[in-house]
């Protein structure tokens, strides 16, 4: 970990400490502990091998199309940079809020400066699940999901490089950036973010959440 971002990642927790109560509005009061409605499809994992912790998970396409979150489902949508992958992601997973009846909310980090505290607003928001969209917040992520656990986060187009059981990644061989100085990959491909397959991210990892299939990657080149 590197040295500025371990004193900044500090201080954020710090103050997510002071300012996270009822920095969420009403998402303060009680809320059940949400729910999967529906179930995975048999090709999405083998229930019998269920993937070990940073291991990869090959889903059949569609095998996540029956899960849908339980009523009033708490999400922040946590954002960095207005390429154009990341506005396909983004328009996917306000797709999919709506259709779903998700209670989306949005942190935007318009600046490099910015990483670190738009993580820390998310985490104050106190959300059922955080998901992230822009390869920018891939090292600010690696640094600070370890010492929050119990926050479930979802990473769509990208992945940490080690993550914790609380870190889940949906990609593909054309998005697959693991920041840590690794650089973007040889296959990396802008027209691999395609609607349909952005959609496919969200959907996919939102069901590997709620049925607490986290700390894992899953895959879709075969989509």
């Amino acid at each position: 970990m590197r040295p500025h971002l371990r004193a900044v990642a500090t201080l954020a927790a710090a103050a997510a400490l002071v300012t996270g109560c009822g920095s969420g509005d009403d998402w303060a009061e009680p809320h059940p502990k949400p729910t999967a409605i529906g179930t995975l499809g048999p090709e999405f994992i083998d229930p019998a091998a269920p993937p070990a912790p940073e291991a990869t998970a090959t889903p059949r396409p569609g095998s996540w199309a029956g899960v849908h979150p339980s009523k009033d489902y708490r999400v922040v949508l946590l954002t960095s940079g207005d390429d154009r992958p990341t506005k396909a992601l983004v328009k996917a997973v306000k797709d999919w809020a709506e259709e779903e009846h998700v209670d989306l909310r949005t942190v935007v980090a318009d600046a490099p400066s910015d990483l670190l505290p738009s993580i820390t607003k998310a985490l104050g928001m106190a959300p059922d699940l955080i998901v992230s969209a822009g390869n920018d917040l891939v090292d600010p992520l690696a640094t600070v999901t370890p010492n929050h656990l119990s926050q479930p986060f979802l990473v769509v187009g990208a992945e940490l490089a080690e993550p914790t059981d609380n870190v889940t990644a949906v990609d593909w061989s054309g998005a697959s950036f693991r920041g840590e100085g690794l650089g973007m990959s040889s296959t990396y491909n802008p027209a691999t973010f395609t609607p349909a397959r952005c959609a496919a991210a969200i959907r996919a990892g939102a069901a590997a959440v709620l049925h607490d299939l986290t700390g894992i990657v899953i895959w879709l080149d075969d989509f």
